[in-house]
C-alpha cells in the first residue's frame, strides 16, 4: 500500500549558494521559489532498471510548482548540515521507498518560471543509479510513477514536451549527449 508521509514543507530552510556553489546562507523553500527565485542547492536523480528503462515520477498535484508534470525519478534539496550523498539517499527512500547506489554525473544552474506562481533557480547536482526491486511511492509527494524505455521517452519528449518539467528536459538532453552510453553500459 502506498505511503502518505509528508516529508517537506514550504517553511523548511534551503541552502542558498553563489554561482560557484558556495554556501551563502539559507531561506525558506517558499522564499527560495518566490518571484524569479533565489539560487539554492538541489539535486536530481535518474534511476534505471535492468531493461534500461528510466523511472519517471509524476509530481503531486499539491506541488506549487509544476504540479502533475512528469519528471525524473526524484528531485529535491539537501538540508543544512547534510552531505549531498546523505540527501540523495534520504529523499529517494522518502519518495519512492527504495535505496540504491547513486553516482554523481554533473552539476549546473538553471532558472525556470512557472506561470505567475514562482520559479526554480537551482544549482543542481545530477545523479544516476540502477534499481530493479519494488517501488513504494509516497503519495503525499508524487501522483504516479512509471518505467519508460529510452525510445518511448524520446517520442513523448518530441510530441508532448509540455508534460515534462523544465529541469528534466535540460538534464535529459545533457545526459543523452554526454553520459547515456556509459549509463546504459552499466559503468
Amino acid at each position: 500500500m502506498a505511503r502518505r508521509e509528508v516529508v517537506s514543507s514550504a517553511t523548511e530552510h534551503l541552502i542558498l549558494v553563489d554561482e560557484q556553489d558556495q554556501e551563502i546562507g539559507s531561506c525558506t523553500k517558499r522564499e527560495c521559489h518566490a518571484g524569479e527565485g533565489l539560487l539554492h542547492r538541489a539535486f536530481s536523480i535518474f534511476t534505471f532498471n535492468a531493461a534500461n528503462e528510466l523511472l519517471l515520477q509524476q509530481r503531486g498535484h499539491n506541488k506549487p510548482l509544476w504540479p502533475g508534470y512528469w519528471s525524473n525519478t526524484c528531485c529535491s534539496h539537501p538540508r543544512r548540515g547534510e552531505s549531498m550523498d546523505q540527501a540523495v539517499s534520504r529523499r529517494l527512500h522518502q519518495e519512492l521507498g527504495f535505496e540504491c547506489p547513486l553516482d554523481f554525473l554533473y552539476k549546473f544552474t538553471y532558472q525556470a518560471q512557472y506561470e505567475a506562481v514562482g520559479s526554480e533557480h537551482e544549482y543542481c547536482w545530477v545523479y544516476h543509479g540502477h534499481h530493479d526491486g519494488p517501488v513504494d511511492p509516497n503519495m503525499a509527494e508524487i501522483e504516479s510513477y512509471r518505467f519508460i524505455s529510452i525510445a518511448a521517452l524520446e517520442d513523448e519528449l518530441e510530441t508532448q514536451p509540455e508534460r515534462f518539467t523544465p529541469w528534466f528536459k535540460l538534464e535529459w538532453a545533457h545526459i543523452q549527449d554526454n553520459y547515456l552510453d556509459r549509463i546504459m553500459a552499466g559503468s
